[in-house]
């Protein structure tokens, strides 16, 4: 049963200490620490009758206390927690809705294509519509596109050649913006983004004549009455100002890319002629699309830099942020929504949290270098994108307004949920260009040819007996006979070693054994050759993880005798620790009703010895200080009571002649590499975690150990691209990789082999190559799943 980590009484105790310097209030703060580890909630009466009984001035700060208590009340208090429920099916984002995308490739579409006869230019009709969805790809894409494909210059329409160029080196510049933005040392920043972006709104904004031009059509004698959404609100506004003039209604755009956004015909978005090509056949493709140059996660990106500046006041600035502005309302409403969706964190999955700050700072937007006639008004502007929500007003929410008792930021946070569900289409046409789907949702998953004969799915009996299929059975039945006969052999060393006593190097029938399970080793590299899924079976599975438990068990006892770092010291606190274990009653209430005495008694498991404790007692008879004293086997015993919990897997392990055989790996050195990719708090590459044993590694078996340069709490996403830079780092030694990582640095690996496996044929490439591929992983204390913390601190 788990056991709270600090002891209550000593938690009361430290409270008592430093509310009234002594320990006198120990008896009625414990109760209180009871109620919230009970899950009932905080006493806050209780809490400000102690308050008010030992804080002087606590009369002239009562309305301070009193909201400091019902906000740790909030925190600490008992809240539903939404179960989580299986769907038989839930397609993906990508697959569902499909007609919605008709005429918009997928990734996979698009590398088949560049790769498909690489001799012959382009059909036109693609080239153009590689060049429209340019701006929704990622960096590496469109690098890829340019410069990995193998398609030369003159295979691309110049016009879409320039585009993508054009569309490549914007990406590029927001990509240094996105690594960091808004401190005091990117002052500079707001200039930099300025030169580029009106540059980019305005050849946006030309994007519409262009095609035009290209196509022979003769666009429509301009009507001045339509406007765009900014120009509506404008007017809206200033109808009721005795000052509106001529000038201020046509002549008020601060620069020249928001006169053209604010002058742009709408006519011309709608009445494009539409690409005649066999990926296009819907006029929604223009209305998903758009004709920007810039995407919604880059837009997205701009506007973040800009609401985190320091220089919100600066002209520049919010220069800066009416362009983007001008070139949102220019678009199709779906391409502001997708702008809004990724504002809370661009390029990763929506989260509400971060975009309802975002969204709160966007309203709050900083427009002071503007004549009061001239500004925007925020609200009514997302109310225009947004149909039928209504964007709260902070003042309502405010003393006095008619929403006061309500909470201003749960409105917006409302508000932020609702765009991430008007954002599923767009998440999904990102999905569809982004990310390589190899199967579909509906797809069988791969499993083990052996079982795939004998359930009857995929493989026949003919089929499996046949060619390769044949050799895999006859491997199969040899890999399990070797299994068996090294078992039957390391049965009788282990009994022979307990007999005698005698160490495992000492023993011939130990030997004999290990020769036998080595043999058993190379026949189960054999059948993983020749079926790359022959893991996944049950017999092959079981073995591998016995394996696993055996090296765990003799590197242990490696580092114990060779007394590496403070092995000795670590072990002999977890015998303590096991050994306490058992002495402890389990109880179903709360540590009050452990005697005091066994509780403090946890303070001695990492505790010094000391010799006035009893000469039986476990804390006074270190067993792994001087293992040189102690017999292999009751090492090994020692060794496995002490790091497995369970009693049937203690059990399990401590029979097991592959554990107790102690068969160390093939010495001289290996032709592997390293990743690592540490927790959520890290140093990244400058890291000094496992700094020891990776130094061992590299001078006993010349294994080079990569560190990624992963960020403290940064997004998967960022730390995922740190890894992939190590990885192309590693992968310049020649050498194939294996992953390690500890807490959520197994998240961000993971994200990293998905990103790798839907990435492009270069990205695919680092993770599934022969030579230079991944070929293994391990997790330390893995969060790849996370956990309850993160959505109940998240609601709180």
């Amino acid at each position: 049963r788990i056991r709270p980590p600090i002891p209550g009484h000593k938690m009361a105790r430290l409270i008592s200490l430093f509310l009234c310097g002594d320990i006198s209030q120990v008896d009625e703060i414990l109760p209180i620490i009871r109620r919230v580890v009970a899950g009932d909630g905080l006493d806050v009466v209780r809490v400000k009758e102690l308050l008010r009984k030992h804080v002087e001035n606590y009369d002239e700060w009562a309305a301070e206390f009193d909201r400091a208590a019902k906000w740790a009340a909030v925190m600490l208090g008992p809240m539903t927690f939404n179960q989580g429920f299986v769907e038989c099916e839930v397609p993906p984002s990508a697959e569902s809705n499909q007609e919605i995308y008709v005429g918009i490739p997928t990734a996979k579409d698009i590398y088949d294509v560049l790769r498909d006869k690489p001799q012959l230019p382009l059909d036109p009709s693609f080239s153009n519509l590689i060049s429209r969805i340019a701006p929704y790809m990622t960096f590496r894409q469109i690098s890829y596109v340019l410069n990995s494909s193998g398609r030369p210059s003159n295979h691309w329409q110049p016009f879409d050649l320039k585009r993508l160029r054009y569309v490549y080196s914007v990406k590029k510049k927001v990509q240094e913006i996105s690594e960091s933005y808004g401190g005091l040392s990117f002052l500079p920043q707001s200039f930099f983004v300025s030169i580029f972006l009106g540059e980019a709104t305005r050849s946006s904004l030309r994007a519409p004549m262009d095609i035009v031009a290209e196509n022979h059509v003769k666009p429509e004698a301009a009507d001045h009455t339509k406007r765009t959404v900014l120009s509506k609100l404008r007017r809206h506004r200033l109808e009721g100002s005795s000052r509106l003039t001529e000038e201020d209604d046509e002549g008020f755009v601060m620069s020249p890319a928001s006169r053209v956004a604010s002058l742009s015909n709408l006519h011309l978005q709608h009445e494009q002629p539409r690409l005649a090509s066999k990926y296009n056949s819907s006029s929604g493709v223009e209305d998903l699309l758009g004709d920007s140059l810039l995407g919604p996660q880059d837009v997205a990106i701009l506007l973040q830099a800009g609401l985190t500046s320091v220089m919100k006041g600066s002209t520049v600035v919010q220069l800066n942020q009416r362009m983007l502005l001008d070139l949102m309302a220019s678009q199709p409403r779906t391409f502001a929504i997708a702008v809004l969706a990724e504002l809370g964190t661009p390029g990763s999955q929506g989260v509400p949290r971060a975009l309802t700050s975002a969204l709160m700072a966007f309203i709050e937007m900083d427009q002071s270098s503007f004549k009061p006639a001239h500004r925007i008004d925020i609200h009514n502007l997302l109310e225009s994108w947004l149909p039928g929500l209504k964007i709260p007003r902070r003042d309502d929410y405010l003393a006095g307004g008619r929403w006061a008792r309500q909470s201003y930021y749960d409105a917006i946070f409302g508000v932020s949920v609702s765009i991430l569900d008007l954002a599923e289409v767009y998440s999904g046409l990102k999905l569809r260009i982004q990310r390589v789907r190899h199967s579909n949702e509906s797809d069988p998953v791969p499993g083990p040819k052996e079982e795939s004969f004998l359930t009857g799915v995929e493989t026949s009996s003919d089929e499996f007996h046949n060619n390769a299929n044949s050799k895999l059975a006859t491997s199969i039945n040899a890999a399990k006979e070797k299994i068996a006969t090294a078992d039957d052999l390391g049965k009788s060393a282990v009994f022979e070693l307990k007999s005698s006593g005698k160490p495992s190097k000492e023993c011939a029938s130990c030997a004999s054994a290990i020769s036998a399970y080595k043999k058993a080793f190379a026949a189960c590299a054999q059948v993983l050759s020749l079926d790359k899924n022959a893991f996944q079976a049950h017999w092959f599975k079981s073995f591998f993880r016995r394996n696993y438990d055996a090296l765990m068990v003799k590197s242990v006892y490696d580092n114990v005798i060779e007394d590496v770092d403070n092995v000795r010291i670590w072990m002999d606190a977890l015998r303590r620790g096991s050994s306490l274990r058992s002495t402890v009653p389990v109880c179903d209430g709360l540590e009050s009703n452990y005697p005091r005495s066994i509780l403090d008694d946890l303070d001695k498991v990492f505790s010094p010895i000391s010799s006035t404790q009893g000469e039986n007692s476990f804390i006074t008879n270190p067993f792994f200080a001087c293992p040189e004293k102690q017999k292999e086997q009751d090492i090994v015993d020692a060794i496995i009571a002490a790091l497995f919990y369970d009693p049937s897997e203690r059990e399990f392990i401590a029979n097991d002649p592959l554990v107790r055989l102690l068969i160390p790996n093939d010495p001289g050195n290996y032709n592997f590499t390293i990743i690592t990719a540490m927790g959520v708090i890290t140093e990244g590459k400058k890291g000094r975690e496992l700094e020891k044993a990776v130094e061992r590694l590299k001078k006993k078996r010349g294994v080079v150990t990569v560190r990624a340069d992963t960020g403290t709490a940064r997004s998967v996403d960022y730390n995922a691209n740190k890894i992939e830079e190590a990885v192309e780092q590693a992968v310049k030694l020649g050498r194939p990789y294996g992953l390690v990582g500890y807490s959520q640095g197994c998240a961000n690996e993971f994200n990293f082999e998905s990103l790798m496996l839907s990435g492009t044929p270069d990205q695919q490439k680092l993770l599934i190559s022969s030579e230079t591929g991944l070929i293994c992983r391990q997790l330390l204390f893995s969060a790849a799943n996370g956990s309850v913390h993160g959505p109940a601190g998240e609601k709180s």
